[in-house]
């Protein structure tokens, strides 16, 4: 079973590929947003999360779709654009409430943040040179 953050992520990466912004919004929210539940997530992102996923399933289906085909066939693109781009600012939200639960949970060990990591995350800009001269690579 995945976790709110993998979902989250899997979700983010699923709007940056390629193609029409309603189908992988329809995809993000099909193989990813389903399966996070509001409550899995920081008090905080709760009602923004709630708002996505009413927008992705507020319309009424046609035989043979299902809500969220529904939905992204009745947006704009630019409506499509604002949700996308909602979706996206929620997995960025999650990082950085996890990366402050990791540098929280180090402050009170007593330990060094920089060696904590989060799922792959070190701290460095993709693609940033290490003191050893090699690539760095951020694991989405």
């Amino acid at each position: 079973m995945s976790t709110t953050w993998e979902q989250l992520e899997g979700a983010a990466l699923s709007l940056v590929r390629s193609g029409p912004i309603k189908d992988r919004l329809a995809d993000a929210y099909r193989n990813h947003l389903c399966f996070v539940r509001a409550e899995d997530l920081p008090d905080a992102l709760r009602d923004e999360f709630r708002a996505c996923h009413d927008a992705l399933t507020r319309e009424r289906p046609l035989r043979g779709e299902d809500a969220v085909r529904a939905t992204v066939r009745k947006m704009s693109s630019s409506e499509a654009d604002e949700l996308a781009c909602s979706v996206v600012r929620l997995f960025a939200a999650i990082v950085r409430e996890c990366a402050g639960d990791t540098a929280h949970t180090a402050a009170l060990n007593g330990s060094a943040v920089n060696g904590a990591t989060l799922n792959g995350f070190n701290g460095r800009a993709a693609g940033s040179r290490a003191k050893n001269g090699s690539a760095q690579v951020i694991a989405l």
